[in-house]
């Protein structure tokens, strides 16, 4: 992986590591919303919410369309907000790994470096 691409693949994770962010992703599946429609929906002020809105449109996940005075508020990729709350729903288990699988692993490794 470059760096370039790690760091855009992180600053969208960023982005997505808060509650609320996660939240306002989640409302946003299901249609574009306007701030004062996910004001009624999250327990946050519209002006917290726009700050959320803000983090999330510098990740590229959101973009907005003006309507009035309202900036109503849309998922710009929808498939990566699927994909990575689809993931985190599915619990998958934690993997624990003894001494002696580890060593297992790092010997395959260092043989098929050889081979």
């Amino acid at each position: 992986m470059h760096t370039e691409q790690a760091n855009d693949w992180a600053a969208i994770l960023k982005a997505l590591a808060h509650p609320t962010r996660l939240q306002i992703v989640a409302e946003l599946l299901s249609g574009t919303k306007c701030v004062t429609d996910m004001e009624e929906i999250l327990p946050a002020s519209q002006a917290n919410i726009s700050q959320h809105l803000a983090v999330l449109r510098h990740a590229g996940l959101v973009d907005f369309a003006q309507d009035g005075a309202l900036r109503c508020y849309y998922l710009s990729r929808p498939q990566i907000v699927e994909h990575i709350l689809s993931l985190l729903a599915a619990g998958v288990p934690v993997v624990r790994k003894t001494k002696e699988q580890i060593q297992q692993e790092k010997e395959a490794l260092a043989m098929e470096v050889r081979g």
